[in-house]
């Protein structure tokens, strides 16, 4: 969130993990690895790649830089990170997005099933929790992503579209 670097071919993980514990930041990474170099949160947003994962702060991707994102697959695991403006954008170039609401939805739905294992008084094991959260995050993928084709808008759009049919039927 404080500080962006990129080498051409590649980082070393371990070693960027390491020096990000010692010194609490990746600034000046770059007397490690001499062919790493120093950029902005700006840039690394805007860099070609096949997978974008916005994961720190709300509202960096907006009107005023959606046009330089080069990304086939943007993922948000922050709430929030791009604006209205610039989802209508990457939707018009074809850049996919996978909504926040659905990203983020794990550890809501574990929570739930943790809150429903108190109530029966049950203990379900990791392998138990990871398979009816795999059942939940792929139907709704799947019905977010048939709403999206429906109405051949975004999957944020298809999921809000999903959410209001729901809350219709109920009424």
């Amino acid at each position: 969130s404080k500080s962006a670097i990129f080498k051409e071919d590649g980082l070393d993980l371990k070693k960027v993990e390491a020096y990000k514990k010692k010194t609490g930041g990746l600034k000046d990474f770059d007397k490690i690895d001499p062919q790493t170099k120093n950029i902005t949160n700006e840039e690394l947003l805007e860099l070609p790649c096949d997978l974008l994962v916005p994961a720190a702060f709300e509202n960096v991707i907006t009107k005023n830089n959606a046009e330089k994102i080069k990304a086939k697959v943007i993922l948000e695991l922050a709430n929030g990170p791009i604006t209205p403006e610039a989802d209508e954008i990457l939707f018009k170039k074809n850049i996919l997005v996978i909504p926040d609401i659905l990203a983020n939805s794990g550890g809501v739905t574990v929570s739930y099933f943790e809150w429903k294992q108190n109530l029966k008084n049950e203990h379900w094991t990791e392998k138990e929790v990871f398979k009816k959260l795999k059942i939940k995050i792929e139907k709704a993928s799947k019905e977010m992503l048939e709403k999206a084709k429906e109405f051949k808008t975004s999957l944020r759009i298809g999921a809000f579209i999903l959410a209001l049919e729901r809350i219709q039927k109920k009424s």
